[in-house]
């Protein structure tokens, strides 16, 4: 078929539509129907679809792009998510809390917000991502997340152990770490002035402990009052990892001042399938150096070495030592002594001015002790006040006894040499690096798990579990990526150069490069994580629709288009192995 236009002499043509078919030996045509009274768009919509084509409206004007959502970040989150198989964990059977909790994390990753701006976020009307339409939440409100995050903390013992389980093995390597964070507000009872990390003065403190695998992927997390001193929350980590987890042999690797001599007495010591990989704090250190077992000798010679004490019955002592620590403690050393005399130079001459000088003891002792306290370096000065003077020098032996330890540390292990070696036990120590990582993107530089505005402690518990989860996707999503990032995706090499487990960990080759040139191998730029998802925010789903002249009796067509990924785009949805299409929808009326 075909339409043929038959010119009319002075009308206007008539527009016909034929067919052609063959009579014997000739071909003949015939009039199926007369088109000439049809409008001209119609027409031309007709030989289209005649031609094989689409028939759409050749006006730019009639395509109206009615919504942008950023979609590709959404893709790459949510589709990582579904990767890890993190839903069946959440719950075996599909429930509306779980696909809000679901929503919840992937937000935590993408735009970290209260909860109030979360559930916004999520809103049909909201353009900020293409996350609620994906999972049917654009009418959820605040209050669903608040029931979602209650939900969520009854079935944490479920889900951590299901972490464990996957994770976690008997006689692995487990590494236990503690962290602060403070709070805003002053009902919450688990809210309490206690040590904070943040340097926050006069803001209430809630504990963090963390358990991770020997990677750092996050297995457990619980939450303590910020009061709790560290080395009383061992013993729920403990219970935790051989009763729930049902870990009969644990090797608990833990900071010095989590795994104290009088918890390894207590908690730990003589406990069957359980040994642990801790440090020696500074005295401790001094005390076998008045024992003689170990020399502070300068220009050391060794950077790792075994020694036994009787202090430490059954346990390996390895002395390490790190030349390049040594540099920077004696200059950081110096350098606040330097800080802390021109202060007190300055009280000096406060005392001896002669208009107005600074007197009394007690206002004298003021003045001394904020800057004592605020170097921290009071140990190594003798002061002497009276009421008009002020005196201060230096404790010269003192400072040459520490000097003499710059770049010693000492760990401390019950592990038998036959199941990890002098090297592999330092580096597992060293391994609770990656905890301190995890608790960088916990608290600052991702998912921000502060401030935290929740009154009630089992809310603030659930926040802080869904963070957890919500790194856990984020630490798989790094490994994957890690082609593309600022970080080396290349540490076999790397430890294969590493002369020693004591020596400072140095990038390998390819991770080098790749900070000098700011590309990567194949000529992409090389960004960070939040770049990355940034970048591929920029990926949007546009929902489009047709405008239908006013002649055709039609509802206007509406589908969704996604834009075409970049190359670094597309390298890291390949890394991560999903897909924009998957979730594009078909065209509807």
């Amino acid at each position: 078929m075909y339409i043929e236009r038959i010119p009319n002499r002075n009308s206007p043509p008539a527009i016909l539509l034929r067919e052609s078919y063959r009579d014997g030996p000739k071909v003949r045509k015939r009039t199926l129907a007369n088109l000439t009274h049809w409008p001209s768009h119609l027409v031309e919509g007709l030989q289209t679809l005649l031609h094989g084509g689409l028939a759409l409206p050749p006006r730019p004007e009639a395509f109206e792009i009615v919504r942008s959502r950023p979609h590709g970040h959404v893709a790459a989150v949510l589709g990582t998510v579904r990767r890890l198989g993190v839903e069946p964990w959440l719950c075996p059977t599909p429930c509306r809390e779980r696909t809000v909790v679901l929503a919840m994390i992937c937000a935590r990753i993408l735009a970290p917000r209260s909860k109030l701006a979360t559930a916004r976020g999520l809103a049909e009307e909201s353009c900020r991502s293409s996350l609620g339409e994906l999972l049917g939440m654009q009418t959820v409100d605040e209050e669903a997340l608040y029931a979602a995050l209650d939900w969520l903390l009854a079935r944490q013992a479920d889900i951590e152990a299901t972490l464990a389980r996957h994770h976690l093995t008997d006689g692995t390597l487990i590494l236990y770490d503690l962290t602060s964070t403070y709070f805003e507000g002053r009902t919450c009872p688990l809210a309490k002035f206690g040590y904070s990390r943040d340097g926050k003065k006069g803001k209430l403190q809630i504990v963090v402990g963390l358990l991770c695998d020997a990677r750092g992927c996050p297995i457990a997390v619980q939450v303590f009052p910020g009061n709790t001193q560290d080395a009383t929350t061992v013993r729920p980590q403990l219970d935790k990892l051989r009763t729930r987890f049902g870990l009969t042999r644990i090797v608990l690797v833990g900071d010095r001042g989590v795994l104290t001599t009088a918890r390894i007495r207590e908690d730990l010591r003589g406990v069957e399938g359980l040994d642990w990989i801790t440090a020696l704090t500074a005295p401790a250190i001094h005390k076998l150096v008045e024992a003689g077992t170990v020399h502070p000798v300068g220009g050391h010679d060794f950077d790792l070495a075994e020694v036994d004490s009787p202090a430490y019955p059954d346990e390996r002592l390895l002395v390490c030592y790190n030349p390049g620590l040594a540099r920077e403690q004696a200059r950081k050393r110096e350098a606040l002594l330097r800080a802390t005399e021109e202060e007190l130079h300055k009280i000096v001459a406060a005392t001896t001015r002669a208009k107005r000088a600074l007197q009394g003891a007690d206002t004298i002792g003021v003045r001394v002790g904020k800057v004592l306290n605020r170097f921290k370096v009071g140990k190594y000065f003798t002061v002497t006040i009276t009421a008009r003077t002020f005196a201060y020098q230096r404790q010269t032996p003192r400072i040459a006894d520490d000097a003499a330890l710059d770049g010693v540390y000492i760990i401390r292990t019950s592990v038998p040499r036959t199941v990890l070696g002098n090297a592999e036990t330092v580096a597992a120590y060293k391994g609770l690096s990656v905890v301190e990582q995890a608790f960088r993107s916990l608290k600052t530089i991702d998912l921000k798990v502060r401030p935290i505005y929740h009154h009630l402690a089992n809310r603030v518990r659930a926040h802080v579990f869904l963070c957890m989860l919500a790194y856990y996707v984020e630490w798989h999503m790094r490994r994957r990526l890690a082609p593309l990032l600022f970080e080396d995706d290349d540490t076999a090499t790397a430890q294969a150069l590493r002369p020693s487990p004591v020596a400072p960990a140095r990038p390998s080759p390819r991770a080098q490069r790749k900070a000098a040139t700011k590309q990567t191998a194949d000529g992409l730029p090389v960004h960070s994580f939040q770049t990355l998802l940034a970048d591929l925010a920029t990926i949007v789903k546009n929902r489009i629709q047709v405008q239908v002249p006013s002649q055709v009796p039609a509802a206007p067509l509406t589908f969704d288009r996604i834009t075409r990924p970049t190359p670094v785009q597309q390298r890291a949805l390949d890394l991560l192995g999903v897909s924009l299409e998957c979730t594009q929808e078909a065209p509807r009326r």
